[in-house]
């Protein structure tokens, strides 16, 4: 085969991942009922595109996701957020956005730069936040270094390396290079392989399948290998996830804007007790245990949709213009 048919070849394939992706996230808002139209968003913090699937109407919410997973992750918990224009944003490399180079600098400048950009995508100087895991760490650093443009905030399940937390083993190694892309190589994209992903965040699909092929469908994007191990190796170094990666007690005490944690009892990431600790930090906080792993949402929707319904009309207000 000559290298301009491996190119064309290449071409075809990442067209069809592509395909694939769209239709299982086609299937899984289907099956929730939510009718989201996508929109691409300049960034030129990631020097290209961002996907955001756009759904309700009223002010803006912005949905921020865990590291690793699509937006499309959101559904269940759409059709139980009255009132708001929903944005729900792929994360770069992950879903629809285009990738970044995560080991090439300093993450943190570069995620508020994403958010904040966003933003001035989406056409709002701030707004509330609803995030998970990964996406918590960064809407909780866009708010420490752009105060003002979170104007509440939704963690649902425990955020990113909050309080000395890191991830389960699996997910440690591949930040080791060579073990990671090994890992990969040997354990493909997968209905089986997705199972053991939810089972190792403590979370049971077998009655949301939908869920399982976009994360399969996901996993089979071309960016997503590099772009998974290149956020491990950014948030960790050996295995230890980097100190000026964890977000630390006095970390917590700097945000300014409420926050409402809805945390899994049995999440992996981080126990009740440091959800405890946490709300114990943050000046304006109030905590809900759900018994659920690291997505509450996937299986108590409609509870978490009612606890963030409330919140937001207690300190949500509306984004700014």
């Amino acid at each position: 085969m000559t290298s301009s048919q491996t190119h064309h070849t290449g071409r075809v394939a990442d067209r069809a991942a592509v395909d694939e992706f769209l239709q299982a996230q086609h299937r899984l808002l289907e099956r929730f009922g939510v009718r989201a139209e996508s929109r691409f968003l300049d960034v030129p913090a990631i020097g290209g595109r961002a996907h955001v699937l756009v759904t309700g109407d009223g002010p803006p919410l912005i949905m921020v996701i865990g590291g690793l997973i699509p937006a499309a992750f959101w559904a269940p918990l759409m059709p139980q957020l009255p009132g708001h224009t929903l944005y729900a944003v792929d994360l770069p490399g992950f879903g629809l956005t285009d990738p970044v180079d995560y080991p090439k600098q300093p993450l943190r400048p570069l995620v508020v730069e994403f958010l904040a950009q966003l933003l001035d995508g989406i056409g709002c100087r701030r707004a509330p936040f609803v995030t998970q895991s990964q996406g918590s760490l960064w809407s909780t650093w866009l708010s420490l270094d752009r105060p003002g443009s979170v104007v509440a905030q939704v963690m649902a399940g425990c955020p990113a390396h909050v309080l000395g937390t890191t991830a389960p083993a699996p997910m440690r190694l591949m930040s080791i290079p060579g073990i990671g892309r090994t890992m990969l190589r040997l354990q493909p994209p997968s209905a089986q392989q997705a199972d053991r992903v939810f089972a190792a965040v403590h979370e049971d699909v077998s009655g949301l399948g939908e869920i399982r092929d976009v994360l399969v469908a996901c996993e089979r994007l071309p960016a997503y290998a590099d772009s998974f191990l290149g956020l491990m190796r950014a948030v960790m170094r050996l295995g230890r996830v980097r100190t000026e990666i964890s977000l630390t007690g006095p970390q917590l005490r700097q945000v300014d804007h409420p926050v409402q944690l809805i945390w899994g009892e049995n999440d992996p990431f981080g126990s009740s007790e440091v959800a405890h600790r946490a709300a114990t930090f943050l000046p304006d906080a109030e905590l809900h245990l759900v018994p659920s792993g690291h997505a509450p949402w996937f299986h108590h929707a409609e509870l978490v949709g009612q606890l963030v319904t409330r919140f937001l009309g207690e300190h949500g207000g509306p984004g700014s213009p």
